[in-house]
Parts: structure tokens; sequence; C-alpha cells
């Protein structure tokens, strides 16, 4: 029998709201909410815990909500709750009917097991909009990278604007987050050329050999990368334009490095 949740006061109520909002939250408790169907199956095809599964029948159907069931971890527990109480936790605006509280995964960089020998990576140093990082992880996912390591995060990995802007992409790829000193050591430690975007002493991208284990370091619009890459760079690359401008948005410039290196990989 399926427990109910009808009061605002419930203690669950009260967490899914918490863990919405409060990244301190988040960190305390190891937990994360996920809104919608989609997202819940590509978290679990991705290897992540469901703790509980919240759903409400007035708007979930039994079909979508069986379908998440046939997947779950056996532990999962699934809860009703009133369409009120769900109006209250929805992040969304069109909503799906579910919610997942779940185990959030260590991000280290030690945990980070690259298969290919000659991975392609990208690397997002300070980016700050979780719009922008959503799209660089939905850009990646597309493009099957090896991995994406954020450097410096000044947003919550785990922050639902960044799980909604990414349409589940967060779960799709293999994520790292960790210091520039820390990232740099780990990709020389695996011989791992680093080439970033910049201005500076830079080349046309399209001149560049990207078949080779490579990392594209890609900075934030307004101030670009810190010295330290820039000091590590092994090759500095420049997307020419034609405009009045020096800049592009961060995901659309990532995108474009990104499918070279993929063209010139054969896609594969």
């Amino acid at each position: 029998m399926e427990k109910t949740i009808s009061s605002f006061q419930n203690p669950l109520v009260k967490q899914v709201l918490q863990l919405s909002e409060k990244s301190r939250e988040r960190k305390k408790s190891g937990l994360f909410v996920i809104e919608g169907q989609r997202e819940i199956l590509l978290a679990l095809k991705g290897g992540y815990f469901l703790r509980s599964v919240l759903f409400c029948s007035d708007i979930i159907s039994e079909e979508d909500l069986y379908v998440v069931k046939e997947v779950a971890n056996t532990k999962a527990e699934f809860i009703e709750i009133t369409i009120e109480i769900y109006q209250k936790l929805a992040y969304r605006g069109s909503t799906e009917g579910i919610l997942g509280i779940t185990e959030a995964k260590s991000l280290s960089l030690d945990r980070l097991h690259l298969t290919s020998q000659k991975p392609l990576i990208l690397v997002a140093e300070a980016t700050e909009k979780p719009g922008n990082i959503g799209a660089l992880l939905r850009t990646a996912d597309a493009a099957r990278l090896d991995a994406v390591i954020i450097a410096n995060p000044k947003t919550d990995v785990y922050n639902p604007n960044i799980i909604r802007s990414s349409v589940g992409c967060l779960f799709t790829n293999k994520v790292a987050t960790g210091t520039t000193s820390e990232i740099i050591a780990f990709l020389k430690e695996k011989n791992i050329s680093i080439y970033c975007a910049a201005l500076q002493a830079s080349v046309s991208y399209h001149t560049c050999d990207f078949t080779e284990a490579l990392a594209l370091v890609v900075g934030t619009e307004a101030d670009g990368l810190s010295k330290q890459w820039l000091e590590n760079s092994d090759q500095n690359i420049i997307i020419p334009m034609q405009g009045e401008i020096d800049s592009m948005n961060v995901s659309v410039a990532a995108g474009i490095l990104i499918f070279e290196a993929k063209r010139q990989r054969g896609f594969k």
C-alpha cells in the first residue's frame, strides 16, 4: 500500500522544498530533487539511486508512473501527493506530476574514469549561469564527449535550474568538478593536451589537430579564462568573427569547437 501525503506540514514536503531552494541543504544531506519522468529515467540509467518518488495521480498517468517503477531501484519509496502539494513543490511551469528525491554522486576528479585512449573532454571554468551549464551538458551529450569537467564551479551542479536546462543531460555525461589547479594536474598526468579558447596568442580553431587526447577549455563570456589556464595551455584557439563584438555565448562557442573536433575524428 503506497503512502499518501496531503499536508503541507509533512516533513518530507518541507525537505523537498529545502532541497530545491538551498544548495547548503543539498550538500549537507547528499540529496537533490529531480522533476519529470524523462529526467528521472535518465538519472536511473546513469546509476543514480532514488530514495523516494512523489507523484500526483491527477497529473501523471498510470502508464508513465509504471515505466518509472519498472526501472527504479527496489528500495525507492513511491508516495502519492495531492495536486495542491505537487504545485507547491514543482519547479517547472509545465507539470509532469512526478518528483524524485535522489542521492548525489561524488563528482571529484579521482572518481572520473576515462576509457578512451584519446579522450575528448570539455572543461568549463567558473561558469555561473545554470542555463549555460545546462546547454554545455546538452552539447556534450549530443557529441558523446568522454567527460565534462567544471572548474571552480560558481553554481551547485545539482541546482534544479541546471537539471532543468540540461533536460537530464547532467546524468548522461561523465561529470566532474575541481579547482583549476586540480584539473590541470589531472590533465597533465593523463597526457591530455590543453586547448584554451582565448583571444591572446591564438590560432584559428579550424587549423588545429583535434584528433589526439584533448581538453577544450572555455571560460566566461565576461572574463574569459584565468591566467593559470593560459600559462598551461598547449594551444590557444580562436573562432574568427566578422561582426563588431569579439565574444559569443560560451555554449555556442563550445559547440563549434566540439563538433569540429568530432568532424576531425570521423564522429567516433
